[in-house]
């Protein structure tokens, strides 16, 4: 088996994902088998993605909900492919040959180790504060890619052999920062790697309010990243970290709680609007982070 394609799902209908996925493998007789892991979806989403049983390779529904990083790492036990290619459930194919791309690149570079395919915002959602977000800070422009950071979840494909090697860190159960220390792992164990723009299209139509809420969950996450100095290694250059760090050399925490306090109703009001500024968005969460920092301390006794 040439490919699996690894979907993890969570309340969402991925009929259509999967059908035109297989739309392509069957018109070009491909040697690829899909996947899908339901992580404890509501009892309506598994009744509507049941009906895949007999168009995939293999359908999972856990009883219960173990995370983005776990449910990732789960994939190995059931595919077959030498390359794992792992999608998000919320998105659409944007070319009729998505796969045949990445298999040509496979093909002709097969040394590759990693590839990230990039991603499109759906139009009716690009507003929102967490697609201005990918626009401004997460998507490449171009053919290719060797930024790192730029690595998302969303749409890659990792040898089967170097993701066993080397899985998400399953100390990750919240949401926030699996992908990117996960491919500071790869990073420093010099994965060749390579991002090409075959994109899919992202659906995300998370709301302000929830978004911001998931951001605290995020800087609560990085927070216990950081309390393990094992990972601080990975976690040393999100600069919302850096930022936090620096503050608290400088001695300069109080302060600039002082400032954010002042602040933090406007900042609350524009993230809320129709017209969010990313700018005012890392402010805020440097903020989160700070005073999570700070009451972690109060209640360790230091």
């Amino acid at each position: 088996m040439e490919l699996s394609i690894c979907i993890p799902v969570f309340n969402f209908d991925v009929r259509e994902l999967v059908f035109d996925l297989k739309k392509e493998i069957e018109a070009y007789d491909m040697d690829v088998e899909i996947i899908l892991i339901d992580d404890a979806s509501d009892d309506s989403f598994k009744h509507i993605n049941t009906s895949l049983h007999n168009e995939v390779q293999n359908l999972i529904f856990l009883e219960k909900n173990i995370g983005r990083s776990k449910i990732r790492n789960l994939f190995s036990k059931y595919s077959r492919g030498k390359y794992l290619l792992f999608l998000d459930c919320d998105v659409k194919i944007d070319n009729a040959a998505f796969l045949q791309n990445y298999l040509a690149e496979i093909k002709k570079q097969p040394d590759l180790e990693l590839m990230y395919g990039n991603f499109k915002i759906a139009g009716q959602y690009s507003t929102t504060l967490r697609n201005k977000y990918s626009l401004e800070r997460e998507i490449f422009s171009g053919d290719h890619s060797s930024n790192f950071s730029l690595f998302k979840t969303v749409n890659f494909v990792i040898k089967k052999n170097i993701f066993e090697k080397f899985p998400f860190n399953e100390e990750l159960v919240e949401y926030g920062y699996e992908d990117f220390v996960f491919s500071k792992l790869l990073e420093q164990n010099k994965i060749k790697f390579l991002a090409i723009n075959n994109p899919v299209i992202h659906f995300d139509d998370t709301s302000n309010e929830v978004f911001l809420k998931k951001t605290a969950v995020a800087m609560r996450s990085l927070l216990t990243l950081s309390e393990n100095s094992q990972n601080r290694a990975f976690i040393k250059d999100i600069k919302v970290y850096k930022a936090a760090v620096k503050l608290k050399q400088l001695k300069m925490v109080s302060v600039f709680l002082f400032l954010y306090g002042i602040f933090e109703d406007k900042i609350k009001k524009n993230l809320l609007s129709q017209n969010p500024n990313i700018k005012y968005f890392d402010f805020y969460k440097l903020g989160l982070l700070v005073r999570k920092m700070r009451s972690s301390r109060s209640d360790s006794g230091n």
